[in-house]
């Protein structure tokens, strides 16, 4: 049990240490105007923190810096709350401040917001793909041999895909297409989509239509294998700005590990309710051992929809980043009530 000296001692360190990246020493926590101890009992309680394992002392000075389980027990019980600023504030409610909103969009903004104002990597998982509907289908020709899709999923997905349309395709049996796909389509999982074309509607297409092969060509061209992206990155070196990563080897795993959205997916997806701080070797993934996570969900009601998360070193500002993700997931939320009530 902490005494309350040390308490306030180990704050300190830690508020100091994720301002500046420097070590920590007595004659620094003396001169605070809320501390009122010598510097030689501050060095006592230092000692006494160490021994403890909540702070660690560096080779190159006599200061400390905190250690992981310093880290965790300042995010547990220790960390002040951080009330966002007017502007931060209104750089995450701007985004969606517009009645009619693609949440393709908003979501790039979002982690692009996010790692602006933080200096860290942001990372957005959208909603599962097996949640994913598609809502509807829109068929726009161009000129007489190209023509626009629109896709409109129940997220508020939007995807644009021009392509050419098939020769010989009659403008009647386009028609009857697009009448078809949004009938047998409408509210299916898109990850369904290619079994319901391939079962159901290619079935009524070779019934209705004059040219069955031209026709499913078409189909496999504007809806098949489509996903929509599910994972959003903003500001993936921003990392290498923090004075923890300027070996660049050092985080050539981590940087790598962007790229790959089936391995870092599962990694970020939220799986408790709330704002969850991971610290340190707390990451299963060993890229991640120098790093803290900090993940929260966004929600339809109690349906968990996605995951936001903002990675960064141990030396994060815990307080600020737990209060921008917890009003993004907010505003998200709202977002996604508002989506869903529309479709």
């Amino acid at each position: 049990m902490l005494t309350e000296r040390q308490l306030l001692i180990l704050q300190v360190i830690i508020d100091d240490f994720i301002r500046t990246a420097q070590p920590v020493g007595s004659r620094a926590i003396s001169k605070k105007d809320d501390v009122q101890f010598s510097s030689a009992t501050i060095r006592n309680e230092m000692a006494d923190l160490e021994e403890m394992g909540f702070l660690e002392k560096t080779h190159s000075s006599s200061g400390r810096v905190p250690s992981e389980k310093g880290y965790r027990f300042y995010v547990d019980h220790l960390m002040s709350p951080f009330y966002l600023s007017m502007n931060e504030l209104h750089s995450i409610r701007s985004m969606f401040s517009e009645k009619l909103m693609e949440y393709e969009r908003v979501v790039s903004n979002s982690v692009k917001v996010l790692s602006d104002l933080t200096n860290y990597t942001s990372i957005i998982l959208g909603p599962e793909v097996f949640e994913t509907e598609l809502k509807q289908l829109q068929i726009i020709p161009l000129n007489k041999n190209s023509a626009v899709a629109i896709l409109i999923t129940n997220t508020g997905h939007v995807e644009h895909r021009t392509f050419s349309i098939p020769e010989g395709l009659d403008p009647t049996d386009l028609e009857k297409t697009v009448n078809i796909l949004n009938e047998k389509l409408k509210g299916v999982p898109i990850i369904d989509l290619n079994r319901k074309i391939v079962t159901e509607v290619a079935t009524l297409l070779r019934k209705h239509t004059r040219n069955f092969e031209s026709v499913y060509q078409f189909v496999k061209a504007t809806v098949m294998n489509q996903q929509p992206q599910n994972l959003y990155i903003g500001g993936k070196t921003n990392i290498l700005l923090q004075p923890e990563f300027k070996d660049i080897e050092k985080v050539r795993s981590l940087i790598s590990m962007f790229d790959e959205e089936a391995e870092i997916a599962p990694i970020i997806r939220a799986n408790q309710a709330g704002i969850n701080v991971v610290i340190g070797h707390e990451n299963e993934h060993e890229a991640m051992n120098e790093c803290s996570l900090i993940t929260a969900s966004y929600s339809l009601g109690q349906e968990h929809l996605g995951t936001i998360a903002l990675l960064g070193p141990t030396r994060m500002d815990y307080s600020k980043v737990i209060s921008l993700i917890d009003e993004l997931s907010q505003q998200m939320s709202k977002a996604f009530k508002s989506w869903y009530q529309n479709s």
